[in-house]
C-alpha cells in the first residue's frame, strides 16, 4: 500500500490534515468521502527508506478518529492559544457555505481548453488547474476527476456523479470529445455553449426582470386599490347622498375579489390540482415526449430550441466522422447531446433505418422539425462528402440561429410590453378612473340635486 498525504474539509467548515494508507488515490478520495470529508489536495509520499527514521500514523476510521489525530490549518492549531478573529470566523463560514457557480465551470472549461491545446496531458492539465482553484468544494470534485483519469477512466464517467454542477449537455460535449479523440475540439464547443447561454440568459433577464417587476407591482396596485381605495370612494359617496355610482368594471372586479377573499381555498386548491396534474404527466414517458415536443413547436422560442440541439448532434456528429467512426456510431456516440425525447426517438429511427438498410436522415425529414434545406444538404453528402457538407451545413445553421435569436430579442420586449401594457390599462379603468372622478368632484352636483 502506497501513503498518501491528505488535506480536506468538514461538514463544519474545518480544514484537516493526515496521511492515510490505500491501494490508489481514488480509494483514498473515496474513503474520505464516507466520513463527510471533501478533499482538497491529495498528495502521494515518498518512500521511507531505512535510515529514515519511521513515524506510525494510525489510518483512518471515522470522522472522530480524525478529529483526534488531525494536523489542521494555522486556525485550528492556534484554537487554543488564542481566540478567533472576526476575519477568520467570516472566512471559516464562507468556506462552509461555497457553492459553485456557473463562473466556476466556465474559467475551468477555459484552463482545460488552453492547456489541451498546449499539449498538456489531462493528468498534467487536471493537476496544474487544481493547483490554482480556489473554491474548495469545485476542488475536489476536480481532485475526485483527476483520481478516476489515474485509475484509468474518461474524465465524463466522473462528471456524470456530479449531474448536479455540470449540465447535462456539458457532460456530453466532454463524453463525445474523449470517445472521439477530439476532446480540444469539444472543449471550444462547450466554452461556446457556456458562453452562448450565459449570453442569452443575461439578455432574456434583461428584458423579463423590469417588465416582471412592474408587472407584480401593477398587480399589487391593482388589489390594494381595489380592496382599500375603492370601499373608501364608495363611503365618500353614501355620505354626501350622491346618486353616482362607480364604474361596472370596478364593481365587477371588486365582487370577484371579495368572492375570491371568501372561498380563498378554491382557487388555491385549484391551482395546486393543475400544478401537481402537470408536473405528474410531464414525468410520465408520454407526457415528457408530449412536453419535449411543445419545446420544439412553441411560439417565439421553439425553433431556435430545436436548432441549437440539432446543430450540437451534428457537430458531435463531425467530431465523430473526422476520426473514423461510422455514421451508426457517430449517431450512437452523438444523441445524448439533447435530453430531448423527441430527438433521442428520431436519433433511435435513424439508427435503425441504417441496421435495415434505409437513409439515416428519413427520420429528422418526416419529423417536419428541421429545414428542407437542412434534410437536403444532408441527402448532398451523403453522396458527396459527408464530413464537408456537415461544416457547411453547421455554418448555414449558425447564421440561422443568430437570425433567429436577433428576431426572438426584437419581439419579446414586444411581447412583454404588451401583456404589462393591457395589465396597465386594467389598472386604470378599475382604480384610477374612479379616483380621478372622486377628485374632480363631480359627484357633490348629484349629491344637491344638480
Amino acid at each position: 500500500m502506497a501513503v498518501y498525504k491528505y488535506r480536506a474539509i468538514t461538514s463544519e467548515g474545518i480544514i484537516v490534515s493526515n496521511k492515510i494508507e490505500e491501494n490508489n488515490r481514488s480509494a483514498v478520495i473515496k474513503k474520505l468521502k464516507r466520513n463527510n470529508l471533501v478533499p482538497i489536495n491529495i498528495t502521494e509520499q515518498i518512500a521511507i527508506t531505512k535510515k529514515q527514521t519511521k513515524t506510525k500514523k494510525r489510518n483512518i476510521k471515522d470522522i472522530e478518529d480524525i478529529m483526534k489525530n488531525v494536523n489542521t490549518s494555522n486556525i485550528i492549531a492556534n484554537r487554543e492559544r488564542k481566540q478567533e478573529s472576526y476575519v477568520q470566523k467570516i472566512n471559516k463560514a464562507l468556506m462552509k457555505t461555497e457553492k459553485i457557480t456557473d463562473r466556476d465551470i466556465v474559467i475551468f472549461t477555459q484552463k482545460f481548453y488552453l492547456l489541451k491545446k498546449a499539449n498538456f496531458n489531462n493528468i498534467h492539465a487536471l493537476s496544474t488547474i487544481i493547483s490554482s482553484t480556489e473554491n474548495y468544494m469545485f476542488k475536489g470534485i476536480l481532485e475526485d476527476i483527476l483520481a478516476g483519469v489515474e485509475a484509468g477512466e474518461n474524465m465524463y464517467t466522473t462528471m456524470e456523479y456530479y449531474s448536479n454542477v455540470f449540465p447535462y449537455i456539458y457532460i456530453n460535449m466532454i463524453k463525445v470529445g474523449e470517445l472521439s479523440g477530439s476532446l480540444t475540439n469539444s472543449l471550444e464547443q462547450a466554452i461556446k455553449y457556456l458562453d452562448d447561454t450565459a449570453s442569452l440568459n443575461k439578455k432574456i433577464r434583461s428584458i423579463l426582470v423590469p417588465n416582471l417587476i412592474q408587472f407584480v407591482a401593477l398587480i399589487i396596485m391593482l388589489v390594494v386599490g381595489t380592496l382599500v381605495a375603492i370601499p373608501a370612494i364608495q363611503s365618500v359617496l353614501d355620505a354626501v347622498g350622491s346618486k353616482d355610482t362607480l364604474p361596472e368594471i370596478t364593481l365587477w372586479f371588486k365582487n370577484f375579489l371579495d368572492g375570491v377573499i371568501a372561498h380563498w381555498y378554491i382557487p388555491t386548491i385549484a391551482i395546486v390540482g393543475i400544478v401537481v396534474g402537470i408536473i405528474a404527466y410531464i414525468r410520465t414517458p408520454k407526457g415528457k415526449y408530449n412536453f419535449d415536443y411543445f419545446k420544439y413547436t412553441m411560439p417565439v422560442f421553439g425553433k431556435l430550441i430545436f436548432s441549437l440541439d440539432f446543430s450540437r448532434l451534428m457537430q458531435a456528429m463531425l467530431l465523430n466522422l473526422n476520426n473514423g467512426m461510422r455514421i451508426q456510431d457517430a449517431l450512437e456516440v452523438s444523441k445524448n447531446v439533447s435530453k430531448n425525447y423527441v430527438m433521442l426517438s428520431i436519433v433511435e429511427t435513424s439508427i435503425n433505418n441504417i441496421l435495415i438498410g434505409q437513409s439515416w436522415i428519413e427520420p429528422f425529414e418526416k419529423s417536419g422539425l428541421p429545414s428542407s434545406m437542412i434534410t437536403e444538404m444532408l441527402k448532398i453528402g451523403m453522396k458527396t462528402d459527408l464530413a464537408e457538407m456537415m461544416e457547411k451545413l453547421l455554418e448555414y445553421m449558425h447564421i440561422d440561429i443568430d437570425n433567429t435569436m436577433e428576431k426572438i430579442m426584437k419581439v419579446l420586449p414586444q411581447i412583454v410590453y404588451s401583456i404589462v401594457g393591457v395589465l396597465l390599462i386594467f389598472v386604470v379603468l378599475v382604480v384610477l378612473v374612479p379616483c380621478i372622478e372622486v377628485y374632480m368632484g363631480n359627484f357633490l352636483f348629484s349629491a344637491y340635486g344638480y
